[in-house]
């Protein structure tokens, strides 16, 4: 089953072994010398390894009898180096390195913690996560520079994608989804960096999203009804302030009988729809030739007879045809943006329209926006890494130059407590939307209860 490999790139049976006194342990990771050492013999370990196994037969076999078949060779690999480790040592050692042969090495076990949202990599030496809406330093660690490259490298091949100095950033996705950026020299100025988004293992619904406080059962009807009776939305946040997960969520009420096509940069939204076609865009290949850009995958996408077209982020000359389409029959589509406010995702718009190349006049293109959008969320991270849709504005039309917009759902912010959460409440503004009545057209009802502010709590 195992067979050294003797190929052009195959290591040198004498190469150097690193020295551990006998009474070296592994488990000592409690400060940044036995962590060190910990990473260079798991590291060295595992080099050794791939000299003396075969990759093809492993790709057949679980993990379980991959562990067996290599549990032998770790054990005489470790005695030819000299480490002296107990029962629970050697199992955890064992554990790395088939992370390191089978995974991602040291990420692995942080991709496998519920808790964590985001892995952020400054170069081999520190990683951060983002637990809970707050960041935190991690023990974990690479053995050097070139073995955080070699991760990111088995990352971007298993999905077609090439990082080198020549083009030192990439975006690409895990097997499960996840998203990731990666920088190398010489644009990394200290070392590579990684960011990894992780791909939630249990997809949102709007009921997790009450949970979370993001939003209300009020705000949660409301969805419903947009969604429902097909109107065209723009989901508007900064970095991290849970755009795709409310467009996931918003996702989970569009009807099984709708053909949804998606059009993503890395694909990372999880619809639960039976009828949905999936495209990613493709970046050029080593001759410069080959891309596939998201504004020719929404021209191919209304040739495709979709229903709805939901497209992960709008950043560039595809808002032209996003337009376009939502203005053409496409009712009830979908796309986010970066913003800090609604205001600002319209000016944004007009912004990516006029570096298109394309002299469109400005009364022009904002008559075909506001005849195109008719919802625009806005998301907020708050201090305490908490995030909710802070604003839900209706496109009420033009006015001279102007796009109109009334704002039906608010969050009202009222201070911090003690613990540094945030204390505020969400509530209607008063306005009853336009749309009241298209949404009678699709069999849904909205109270005039729904839109009745909600009194400040006055404490003592």
């Amino acid at each position: 089953m195992f067979e050294r490999y003797t190929g052009p790139n195959a290591k040198s049976e004498f190469e150097p072994k690193i020295a551990y006194s006998n009474d070296m342990r592994f488990n000592g990771l409690t400060d940044d010398t036995d962590n060190t050492v910990a990473t260079h013999l798991k590291v060295a370990i595992h080099q050794r390894l791939l000299d003396k196994i075969n990759l093809a037969a492993l790709e057949k076999m679980s993990r379980e009898k991959i562990s067996e078949q290599i549990s032998p060779l770790v054990r005489k690999l470790l005695a030819e180096e000299r480490a002296a480790l107990n029962s629970s040592e050697y199992a955890q050692l064992l554990a790395e390195v088939l992370d390191e042969v089978l995974g991602l090495g040291p990420l692995e076990p942080l991709l496998k913690d519920p808790s964590i949202s985001d892995i952020l990599v400054n170069t081999y030496s520190q990683v951060y996560v983002e637990r809970l809406g707050q960041l935190e330093k991690t023990e974990v660690r690479f053995k050097d520079d070139a073995h955080l490259s070699r991760i990111i490298q088995k990352i971007v091949s298993a999905v077609g994608r090439r990082v080198d100095e020549s083009q030192p950033w990439v975006d690409a996705r895990l097997a499960d989804g996840s998203r990731v950026n990666a920088l190398l020299p010489p644009c990394a100025v200290d070392g590579p960096l990684l960011s990894i988004r992780k791909f939630s293992k249990m997809p949102f619904t709007i009921d997790r999203l009450i949970d979370n406080d993001t939003i209300t059962p009020e705000i949660a009807d409301m969805l419903e009804v947009v969604v429902g009776s097909r109107l065209n939305v723009l989901i508007s946040g900064g970095t991290g302030t849970g755009k795709t997960t409310i467009l996931n969520a918003m996702s989970s009420l569009i009807s099984n009988r709708e053909r949804i096509v998606t059009i993503e940069d890395t694909a990372e939204l999880q619809l639960q729809q039976d009828h949905v076609g999936r495209m990613e865009t493709r970046p050029p290949n080593l001759e410069g030739a080959g891309e596939v850009s998201q504004r020719d995958l929404v021209k191919n996408a209304l040739r495709m007879r979709p229903d709805r077209i939901i497209l992960g982020e709008v950043r560039g000359a595809e808002v032209i045809d996003m337009l376009q389409a939502m203005n053409t029959g496409h009712d009830g589509s979908m796309t986010t943006i970066h913003a800090n406010s609604p205001r600002d995702a319209l000016t944004r718009l007009e912004h990516m329209t006029a570096m298109t190349g394309f002299d469109i006049p400005y009364k022009s293109l904002r008559g075909q926006m506001a005849s195109a959008l008719q919802v625009v969320l806005q998301l907020r991270r708050f201090s305490d890494g908490t995030r909710r849709i802070v604003g839900i504005q209706e496109i009420t039309g033009l006015e001279g130059d102007v796009i109109t917009m009334q704002e039906i759902f608010t969050y009202r912010q009222r201070g911090v407590d003690a613990e540094g959460r945030v204390i505020g409440h969400h509530t209607p503004t008063g306005i009853r939307p336009k749309f009241a009545e298209r949404a009678k057209e699709f069999g849904f009802s909205l109270p005039e209860s729904v839109f009745k502010p909600v009194p400040v709590e006055v404490s003592a």
